[in-house]
């Protein structure tokens, strides 16, 4: 199945599961997608001066893709303008499993094809549900290269469906 737009699962909602009570282990979801993002800690680990955090304005489900999609824009910037005088981890973890239903598309599809009835749908992928105000991922760097921080975490913020704010700790 192609993938589709990203805001069509951009909205939190309770996912629905099916509940099998003849059959229970028909109630697990099967086949799981692996998640796109592999790696959560990018750099060289040790003491900074500064934090930055990338927080979520808004409570939306971001797809395993377009984190990794910003975590590989994210780590070239840095590893350009910096080397490896940074630190950075993605805070979130895909776990919510996405669905959809396969529509039959063409000629003589009407005949085989049942509509949206009984459509619990094959998984297609993985997504973060993230809350308003969660920190999605943790910048460390030393002062001096601060401005190259916040402009990597502009870069990030474009990747992904939030509109997001940086935060700073010392």
């Amino acid at each position: 199945m192609t993938l589709r737009p990203g805001r069509t699962v951009r909205k939190v909602e309770r996912p629905y599961t099916r509940i099998s009570k003849r059959v229970p282990r028909e109630s697990y979801v099967v086949g799981v997608p692996f998640p796109k993002t592999h790696q959560f800690e990018m750099g060289a680990k040790g003491e900074y001066d500064l934090n930055l955090f990338l927080v979520s304005k808004q409570a939306v489900q971001i797809r395993d893709n377009a984190l990794e999609a910003s975590r590989i824009v994210a780590t070239r910037f840095l590893e350009k303008n910096l080397g490896t005088n940074f630190f950075l981890k993605i805070l979130v973890y895909p776990h919510h499993v996405l669905r959809q239903k396969a529509i039959a598309m063409g000629a003589g599809a009407d005949r085989f094809s049942s509509g949206m009835r009984q459509s619990f749908g094959s998984p297609s992928g993985t997504a973060v549900q993230v809350r308003k105000g969660q920190r999605l991922m943790r910048l460390s760097v030393n002062k001096e290269n601060l401005e190259i921080a916040k402009r990597a975490f502009k870069k990030v913020g474009l990747k992904i469906s939030p509109t997001v704010r940086i935060e700073i700790e010392q």
